[in-house]
């Protein structure tokens, strides 16, 4: 399964009483894919997973996959090794095409324990897992000697986003894994840094509000206009950087309403925007032409 160089790690949409907007989830999917996003992340953490219930997974997967045929991948991942078995196998039975696995957060397990945890997992379905390391919300990191063993032991393991920040990791999984195992990031201002040391693509969230331009970027620089692609680099930069001035998805959602697409609030503890990020928003969009 090739799930695109660019994909996204969709919002999800709620209605005024919080309970999730199914019908405005399928016009997101399809309003993504429509503008060159070539996967979709479903109940990520920018898709507010901590405060979903497994029903609601189930069933934001379901309606998102009457509404596209583009690659879906589930979020699967906990810090509970049964609980997210069980998530996996809700994730294939309801269509997704693959299943995203975070590093367990609080327990803190070490690598050893890592491995574990992500083999049983993805030898429980048939489907590919996508690791996701980013410790910046988990406390501990997935070593890159650590990928690259899995990318060789476990044969679901296929792709891993890499939220780190770290193109040194990057380039140890890029240089080491197995065959065909496909590098991500997971951090939108280091799309074409990782690019050029070898990552397949980005798990987006700014693919949200400008997935034409990042396609363009993309597109530039495997086609060798280095040059073109560093400047749309530029131009997405205070965008990026705007998209998390306060904890991913709350920019995002804002950023949506101001293009004219809203996908309702938030659900607690996460509150709306602040007026500061709203600004530095609004501005990023307005140079770049996106804001309505």
């Amino acid at each position: 399964m090739d799930f695109g160089r660019l994909v996204v790690a969709m919002a999800t949409p709620f209605k005024p009483d919080q309970s999730i907007d199914l019908d405005r989830a399928a016009e997101l999917a399809r309003r993504l894919v429509a503008e060159g996003v070539e996967g979709l992340v479903i109940s990520g953490t920018t898709g507010e997973s901590p405060t979903l219930s497994r029903q609601e997974k189930i069933e934001l997967l379901g309606a998102v996959r009457k509404a596209v045929k583009a690659p879906l991948i589930g979020n699967a991942g906990t810090n509970d090794t049964r609980a997210s078995i069980q998530n996996a196998k809700d994730a294939e039975e309801a269509g997704a095409d693959g299943i995203l696995l975070v590093v367990p957060y609080y327990n803190k397990p070490d690598q050893g324990m890592l491995y574990d945890h992500f083999a049983a997992i993805a030898g429980s379905v048939r489907i590919p897992s996508m690791l996701y390391n980013v410790p910046g919300r988990t406390a501990v990191s997935l070593r890159p000697e650590t990928v690259v063993k899995l990318s060789r032991e476990v044969p679901n393991i296929k792709a891993v986003k890499e939220a780190s920040g770290d193109l040194d990791a990057l380039t140890l999984i890029v240089r080491e894994a197995a065959p065909g195992f496909v590098t991500y990031t997971g951090e939108d201002s280091l799309t074409l840094p990782s690019l050029a040391v070898g990552a397949y693509g980005v798990v987006s969230v700014t693919g949200h509000v400008a997935a034409p331009i990042m396609r363009e970027m993309i597109g530039a620089y495997l086609a060798g206009d280095v040059a073109k692609a560093a400047g749309l680099h530029g131009r997405l930069y205070a965008l990026n950087k705007a998209l998390f001035m306060q904890p991913n998805p709350v920019p995002v959602k804002a950023a949506l309403r101001l293009c004219g697409f809203d996908v309702g609030g938030l659900r607690p503890p996460l509150k709306a925007a602040s007026a500061e990020v709203e600004a530095a928003l609004l501005a990023a969009l307005e140079a770049l032409g996106l804001a309505r």
